[in-house]
């Protein structure tokens, strides 16, 4: 074999690699993987229903071990009914789309599933026009999750019950209600994350800065250049 060959040689092996590492790519997911695992619900009433969160993953980041979350849906069957149904929010904060929502509280009642969320960060704060409390409420109706002003959002409903997002390296594939509970005092997390409040929380306004989006892509406060 002359240096031509083995050099085209060379070439061809890189190529297969190359192309194989793309289809491993693919078929881990389209963005670079995912991440899921099951937790249980406790309601209201006291009962327990399972849950299944799943997040589509963005590729590795070396400067970051854990990778950014493109999406997540949560899928769980109802008490009595004979379907699972998904609730689903994109990570997005370079399209004005309203969506960035981390989900803080699900419940059902008479029979009905409803779910609290409170936007991810200032961005998506400011694309749900700022609201104060810091909640965005849905209810199920009809077969699709509808928007709902606080009033609607049932009174008997008050505390958190769903985990924050474990990180990746300790990430189990089953958490039970009491798990779930002990997570969220671990971590420290805002009172406003654990309760839902019912009243203007005078200093939040304060924390995320008034922001437009920007045309041609990104955000800034009014007047900014």
């Amino acid at each position: 074999m002359n240096n031509g060959q083995w050099w085209l040689r060379i070439f061809q092996i890189v190529g297969l690699v190359l192309a194989l590492g793309v289809n491993m790519s693919a078929e881990a997911g389209l963005f670079g993987g995912s991440k899921s695992w099951k937790e249980e619900v406790l309601l209201h009433d006291g009962q327990k229903i399972i849950i299944e969160r799943y997040f589509n993953l963005a590729l590795p980041n070396f400067e970051n071990r854990e990778r950014k979350e493109l999406d997540e849906t949560i899928t769980f069957t109802p008490p009595g009914w004979n379907k699972k149904i998904s609730w689903n929010t994109e990570f997005r904060d370079d399209v004005p789309t309203l969506n960035s929502l981390g989900p803080l509280l699900l419940d059902i009642v008479g029979g009905i599933p409803y779910i609290a969320t409170s936007p991810a960060g200032c961005i998506s704060y400011n694309k749900w026009q700022r609201p104060n409390p810091p909640y965005i409420f849905f209810k199920y109706d009809n077969g699709e999750w509808k928007r709902i002003p606080l009033e609607e959002f049932p009174a008997i409903l008050v505390h958190s019950n769903l985990m924050s997002t474990p990180a990746s390296d300790t990430l189990k594939s089953y958490y039970t209600a009491e798990q779930v509970k002990q997570q969220m005092q671990d971590r420290s997390i805002a009172a406003e994350a654990t309760i839902i409040y019912r009243k203007p929380i005078v200093t939040w306004l304060e924390r995320c800065p008034n922001l437009v989006p920007v045309k041609g892509g990104g955000w800034q406060t009014p007047g900014s250049y």
